[in-house]
């Protein structure tokens, strides 16, 4: 028990501090998130991503097996959200607003900051090549997902993946790796980039806690849970799977990887499910209001599964 508090305390609860803050300034002021969030996706992000992927000392083998890792779960997750909403009656809009808790992890606004705190640099060099790679998928796997529950292609929706900044970050790194034309840690420009990378994270988890204080979740609790389970609970058992079939030679990375595939709900699928489906009903109840209220749930469940899976990590019985 003194483990798990002192795993809370150290890795879950300045995480929970800082989205509480954020939480609760938007149930007493009128903020809107989106400002913030364009700050976040196209400056500090951005540079948060490329300074942590050119100074990283994970060995490029190692940024090859994640990247697959990510796919295979993906395609794994997809599956069993697949049958098992249709196992359970659900139809479409609904079935797709499943199919998107159930794959997409936020590995961004919470996944960095609690795998910085639980594992340190290389926790947080991993769960940003995580972010990297599922960011790409969520432009182009979500928004076919998203657009198949209004009934349309929505094909055209994943031309947005060119106009993330993400992307470019990623292979600006990975080139300016590869050329050996990465400045030294203590030049100017760098140090730059990570001040500003740095912010992302503060910043990240007081959006996370004004996005959840704006959820209206009342009227699809009752539909959530089957899909919080798989989220919660099936994700993660799916996450160390992959980690063992891959085979990863750092085992912090490996580690990483499981604590990011049990990452709540990711809000990116949410904005896709308003866009393309945000009037879509099932069962009288609006396909973004479910989202939503898988959201809010995971993300309240986070708080105790992530304390003990940390706890499991750390102790090397799995990996």
């Amino acid at each position: 028990m003194a483990d798990l508090l002192g795993i809370f305390g150290s890795a879950i609860g300045p995480i929970v501090a800082i989205a509480a803050v954020g939480y609760v300034l938007a149930t007493v002021k009128e903020i809107d998130p989106e400002p913030l969030n364009t700050a976040v996706v196209y400056v500090l992000a951005p540079a948060l991503v490329f300074h942590s992927l050119a100074v990283t000392e994970l060995a490029a083998a190692t940024l090859l097996r994640v990247t697959v890792g990510i796919g295979l779960f993906t395609a794994a997750m997809w599956g069993i959200a697949e049958v098992a909403g249709r196992a359970i009656g659900e139809n479409e809009p609904a079935l797709s607003g499943l199919v998107l808790v159930a794959i997409f992890c936020n590995s961004g606004n919470l996944g960095i900051p609690v795998s910085d705190f639980a594992f340190g640099d290389v926790g947080r060099q991993t769960a940003v090549l995580f972010l990297s790679v599922q960011s790409v998928l969520m432009y182009t796997v979500g928004v076919y997902v998203a657009s198949r529950s209004s009934g349309s292609t929505g094909l055209e929706g994943v031309r947005r993946v060119f106009y993330v900044p993400l992307a470019y970050a990623v292979i600006a790194a990975l080139l300016a790796r590869a050329l050996d034309i990465v400045p030294p840690a203590d030049t100017a420009a760098m140090e730059t980039l990570q001040l500003v990378g740095d912010a992302s994270i503060p910043l990240m988890l007081l959006i996370l806690g004004v996005q959840l204080a704006r959820a209206d979740t009342a009227s699809a609790v009752s539909r959530a849970w089957p899909a919080t389970a798989l989220k919660m609970g099936i994700a993660p058992v799916v996450g160390l799977g992959i980690a063992l079939l891959i085979g990863f030679e750092n085992s912090t990375v490996a580690r990483v990887f499981v604590l990011e595939t049990a990452m709540p709900a990711a809000v990116t699928p949410l904005i896709l499910v308003i866009e393309f489906a945000g009037s879509a009903r099932s069962d009288g109840v609006l396909v973004s209001e479910y989202v939503s209220t898988c959201v809010f749930l995971t993300t309240l469940l986070a708080i105790p599964v992530l304390t003990v899976l940390i706890a499991i990590l750390r102790s090397g019985v799995i990996l």
